[in-house]
């Protein structure tokens, strides 16, 4: 027995909206920093292999100078690490629950966990040794 088309329709919506819910929720790695905060924070840890979280203020002179090197680095490592800013001023808890009392703090996490930190306002090339030990390390 065949369904009432009315039904199908309803169906057919339903389930084209609820595949837009679930490919809305994963962040596409992109080639520059995506602002996160704690609406956002775990499911963009979660939807990503390999993510680096730029921990910072407005107010801080080195999240400042650290800021070009994380766009340089987004675009450098596009498709292999999400690049994300976190304003610690706009999401205490996160800062409190990875227990962030320095500026800039650099986040880095592999399937969902984080794996290292490193606090201070870095050069590029101490960043692209990380990001080449972790993908060594964890694969591409």
């Amino acid at each position: 027995m065949s369904e009432d088309p009315e039904i199908e329709e309803i169906k057919r919506r339903k389930l084209e909206n609820l595949m837009k819910t679930i490919a809305s929720r994963k962040r596409p790695l992109s080639d520059t920093p995506i602002d996160i905060d704690t609406s956002t924070f775990s499911e963009s840890i979660k939807a990503n292999r390999f993510v680096v979280v730029d921990c910072w203020a407005p107010w801080c002179g080195p999240c400042k100078l650290l800021s070009p090197i994380i766009e340089d680095l987004a675009k450098k490592y596009a498709g292999k690490f999400l690049f994300a800013k976190l304003n610690v001023d706009d999401s205490p808890e996160i800062a409190s629950k990875f227990g962030i009392n320095a500026i800039p703090t650099l986040l880095f996490f592999v399937d969902g966990k984080l794996i290292h930190r490193e606090i201070g306002a870095l050069p590029k090339e101490h960043i692209e040794s990380i990001l080449g030990a972790i993908l060594q390390k964890y694969g591409r």
